[in-house]
Formats: structure tokens, sequence, C-alpha cells
């Protein structure tokens, strides 16, 4: 099989969740390799982990991504999607470590103090990450301690901030203001079911978007 024929056959297996032979969904190609073995496969070809990540990949996410803000999938697909994605970049891993695969810069995405939510959070991760930045999670019920103790060790961070309900999402104000008053450059991007534009302008954010493949094109557009 060449080497445009994988890398299309590793987009569909990304978007249609295939992670591998053993997944069993989707139902029409129960028991075909998945995303894990093509990946392996254009790695033992010597395809450069750019390519992979920028044809295969990137591609895969972005069509489910799509489909899920025109409504056409929905929340179950996007976690298929994000198991197979995330099971390629393990073994592209060392490449980025090694610094031959260079990621577009670095995004810190956490669930704000009090919410202890993350399947909004993980999507976006997920989307962003296999876009081709360097995600740091940093987990549920996140201070702003520990998201300024993040940007200080990454200094040229875009941030995210996630909330699923209004009881926690207050406390995204507060979190944005701390973070402005020591880092004014650093972009923020906040998100969560209950999460507003008009809300996004009161605090003083960046960016709002409903759908995680939005707030990847914000991040890439910067």
């Amino acid at each position: 099989m060449q080497k445009e024929e994988l890398l299309q056959k590793l987009s569909v297996c990304v978007e249609k969740g295939k992670a591998d032979q053993a997944t069993p969904t989707p139902p029409d190609m129960k028991g075909m390799i998945g995303a894990s073995e093509i990946t392996q496969q254009l790695l033992d070809l010597e395809v450069s982990p750019d390519d992979i990540l920028s044809k295969g990949l990137i591609p895969g996410m972005k069509r489910i991504g799509d489909l899920y803000g025109e409504g056409k999938a929905f929340v179950p697909h996007l976690l298929l999607a994000a198991r197979a994605m995330n099971g390629c970049l393990a073994l592209l891993k060392p490449y980025f470590d090694a610094g031959d695969l260079e990621r577009k810069g670095t995004f810190i995405i956490g669930t704000v103090k009090g919410d202890l939510h993350d399947i909004g959070k993980n999507l976006v991760k997920a989307i962003i990450e296999g876009s081709g930045w360097e995600v740091i999670d940093l987990g549920t019920d996140v201070s702003s301690d520990k998201f300024i103790k993040a940007i200080e060790e990454n200094p040229n961070a875009a941030v995210g901030l996630s909330a699923l309900i209004t009881t926690t999402m207050v406390n995204m104000e507060s979190i944005v203001s701390d973070i402005r008053s020591r880092f004014p450059e650093n972009k923020i991007l906040i998100g969560g079911a209950p999460v507003t534009l008009e809300y996004c302008d009161k605090i003083g954010a960046d960016f709002f978007s409903l759908y995680p493949q939005e707030a990847s094109e914000y991040l890439d557009s910067l």
C-alpha cells in the first residue's frame, strides 16, 4: 500500500474512532487494522512523523470536529476519535521528545476550581493536541495558583478554562483576573455548557466557543 493511501486510511480511522484492530467499532470496519497499526506501518516505511500528523491525524480530527459542530456527530464519536488519535500520538511521542517533530505551540488546559467534570476538557484537549499543539492538562478543580505556575513554566502558552456548571463557572472570572494581572499578553480561552460569549466578554477572556474544533482553529490563527 502506498504512502498516500495509508495516510488517507489513517485519517478515516481517526475520524471513525477505529483505534486498532481489536476495536469493534464502527461495525463496517470490524476486524480491520486501525489507526495505531497504520501509524506503525507508516513509521516502518520511514514516512516522516510530520506527514503522519499533518496528513493523517489532523485531517481526521478536523472532520469529526466539524461534524460535531454541525450536529452530525456527538460526544461519543468525539471520544472514540480521541482514543484513536491518542494511540497514534503515543507512537509519535519519541519523535516529539527528540525534536524531530515540532509542535505549533503550548496550550495549558484545566477545569476550574470547584468543578470535577472533565469530559468537555478532554475533548478540547484531544482535538487541540491532534492538531499539532503540546497540551499541558492540569486536570480538574484547578486554582489560579496552578494555572499561574504552569504559565511561569511555559511563558508563551495559551490557556484554556473549562466549567460544566453555573456554580463553578463563576470561578472563571477570578482566575482570568489573576492570570491577567501576571500575564496580560497570554491568550485565554473559556468553554463549557453554561458559558456564553457575553460571559467571555464580561470577564475579559479572549475566546469562547461551544465547539472544540473552533478553539483549535482560533489557536492556529494566532
